[in-house]
């Protein structure tokens, strides 16, 4: 029985397509800086979790500074073990009330966590923003532009993401609100919601989806391989009847 090259190549071909594919979906999976709220609803509280799991191009991570959005009046972060977090303030063009009789003239527009020690690449951690979100701005996406600070580079997650568009290259990890619901302030005892608990439950979200759609691509990946190896013993047998 003669193999010719052709046979061997093609199933070379079908055996790296497969590999690629199963190796290189955990990798697209979390290429980006992910969002995951506790609550969308316009005029809530919420504690939205965002999660990183690469460096910049291999180089490890040394800070992670988030852009908070104009709307967005309140910010608290959350302690993160190994880093240290510092609020930005910038000018309000406009001071408004705070609620309280009291006049404000800045808010945080920004929060920066330093890495204690540079976060290596491969190595997920999350970062927890407690936000109010604005009272007339259902059905608005709110972006949450990041910079990725590396020992060598640095990742601009700035780019904005387009309904009907393809993904750039750099999104902001960003939330849409939704209507409100009537318990936005907290009135309902049962409607409270422990925030740290609540920064646990949708980072477990966040990494149960990226590691479902990790899972899927690598399948399929898989699969592809096999078709190829089938297609190449059906060339064989074909060319040694």
């Amino acid at each position: 029985m003669k193999i010719t090259r052709s046979t061997t190549a093609l199933t070379a071909s079908a055996l790296a397509a497969g590999v690629l594919l199963a190796l290189g979906a955990p990798l697209a999976a979390s290429a980006h800086v992910s969002a995951v709220p506790s609550s969308t609803a316009a005029g809530s509280s919420s504690v939205v979790t965002f999660a990183t799991s690469h460096g910049c191009e291999g180089s490890p991570t040394t800070s992670m500074a988030f852009t908070i959005p104009e709307s967005i009046a309140s910010v608290s972060p959350t302690i993160t073990p190994g880093w240290d977090v510092a609020k930005v303030a910038v000018d309000l063009a406009t001071p408004i009330d705070d609620g309280h009789g009291n006049e404000v003239t800045t808010r945080t527009g920004q929060i920066v966590y330093t890495a204690q020690t540079p976060l290596e690449d491969g190595f997920r951690t999350t970062f927890a923003l407690s936000v109010s979100l604005p009272a007339d701005a259902a059905g608005e996406t709110l972006e949450f532009p990041v910079l990725q600070t590396c020992e060598v580079g640095a990742n601009d997650w700035s780019d904005s993401t387009v309904e009907g568009e393809d993904e750039p290259a750099s999104p902001a990890p960003f939330i849409t609100v939704t209507a409100a619901t009537g318990d936005e302030h907290g009135h309902d005892a049962a409607a409270v919601v422990d925030t740290h608990d609540a920064a646990a439950d949708t980072t477990a979200a966040a990494a149960s989806s990226d590691d479902v759609l990790a899972r899927v691509l690598g399948v399929g990946g898989l699969a592809v391989g096999a078709v190829g190896i089938v297609l190449a013993v059906t060339a064989r047998r074909k060319q040694s009847a």
